[in-house]
């Protein structure tokens, strides 16, 4: 069954990403498992829900696909491993301590809003990801009707060609950080009015690695990626349309250290523009033309050469025809996208009234006039 994420939080489809956070944070509150009245299939659920909406990425796919993306690994992970809250609900400063460490589960920005910090392992994991990258690119309507292919030049940060991403100098070693042991956090304690809270963060002596170069890399300065220009070639499929997006994954910039296995490179997404066309225009995979024709051609009928977007053909106007009439030509569309079969053209035929006469054509227009033409 499909789940409504929207309404499990309570919230409009147009809510902004303050107000849901903000919902999200009061039902945490009101549904945690460790409080009185609290509920814990009600509280993954929540907690399933904000990890779709609060992501634009996943919340735009569930916009468009319903829970059913999920289970192609769009969905969030449930779970809340490492968080403490026995004690919350009798509010006092003596000695109570909240732990926030592991597998989050979201809970990281928000109670880190809360308290005043941030989720350690959440802020790291985030850390250790490559920036997803955004191009956008053009094509013609002729282009969008069969698969085409651009090279996109980028400026992306790459693998350091001097370290091969390792972040050492040639010769240097890679050891385990003495900051935080290797384990990648250190911990650290904040006194408020609700207790004492200790909160794992990031080391940041070793980027959250847990081991560092004995020297850093000269070129690189130890970060294992520098900026270079890359050529990528990305293929269009046939059908797109202006605004739809092509995601190719891992081929956006490169992570901290991305020899250490502890990083993966961010997304490249590509937005396609289709430029507005002369003479067609587009209606989901049909297009649609306008034809001129003259009176006598109207009249007594015709067979009048017209452009698709497959070449030119020889296009029968029958007898009679009237302004309005619409001709329809099937497959001279564009193809579905990702599917069978493709789009019709329709023509749209629009009898022209000429502006000026002739002597002679003003004649024989008022010898139809007499006839009641």
């Amino acid at each position: 069954m499909s789940k409504d994420h929207y309404n499990t939080l309570g919230i409009s489809k147009d809510a902004s990403d303050d107000e849901i956070k903000k919902a999200f944070r009061k039902l945490a509150h009101k549904y945690h498992p460790d409080k009185g009245g609290g509920d814990e299939a009600k509280f993954k659920e929540i907690n399933e829900a904000y990890q779709i909406l609060s992501d634009k990425q996943k919340r735009a796919q569930y916009d468009q696909f319903g829970s059913a993306f999920e289970g192609a690994g769009g969905g969030a992970s449930a779970g809340f491993g490492g968080f403490d809250f026995s004690g919350f609900s009798g509010g006092g400063p003596g000695g109570v301590k909240f732990e926030f460490g592991g597998d989050g589960g979201g809970f990281g920005d928000i109670f880190g809003d809360i308290f005043g910090g941030g989720g350690g392992e959440g802020r790291r994991q985030q850390q250790e990801r490559g920036n997803d990258v955004s191009v956008d690119v053009e094509i013609s309507l002729e282009e969008a009707v069969t698969d085409t292919e651009r090279d996109v030049n980028l400026h992306l940060s790459s693998v350091c060609s001097k370290c091969d991403g390792s972040g050492a100098e040639l010769g240097s070693n890679i050891k385990s950080c003495r900051t935080c042991s290797g384990t990648g956090q250190v911990k650290k304690e904040k006194r408020t009015i609700l207790g004492v809270f200790a909160q794992m963060e990031i080391c940041q002596d070793c980027q959250g690695q847990g081991e560092k170069p004995e020297k850093n890399c000269s070129k690189c300065g130890g970060d294992g990626r520098t900026k270079e220009s890359r050529n990528i070639k990305i293929k269009i499929p046939a059908g797109i349309a202006t605004g739809q997006t092509i995601r190719l994954s891992g081929q956006g910039e490169v992570g901290f250290r991305p020899k250490s296995g502890k990083s993966v490179p961010g997304d490249l997404y590509l937005t396609v523009h289709i430029k507005p066309h002369q003479i067609f225009k587009r209606n989901g995979d049909d297009i649609i033309y306008n034809l001129e024709i003259n009176f006598s051609q109207a009249v007594f009928g015709d067979k009048i050469e017209v452009q698709t977007l497959q070449g030119k053909i020889k296009l029968k106007i029958p007898a009679g025809i009237q302004s309005g009439k619409i001709i329809k030509l099937k497959d001279k569309g564009l193809p579905h996208l990702q599917g069978r079969g493709k789009g019709n053209m329709f023509v749209v035929i629009i009898i022209k009234t000429p502006e000026k006469l002739s002597k002679k054509q003003k004649r024989l227009f008022e010898e139809l006039k007499k006839e009641g033409l």
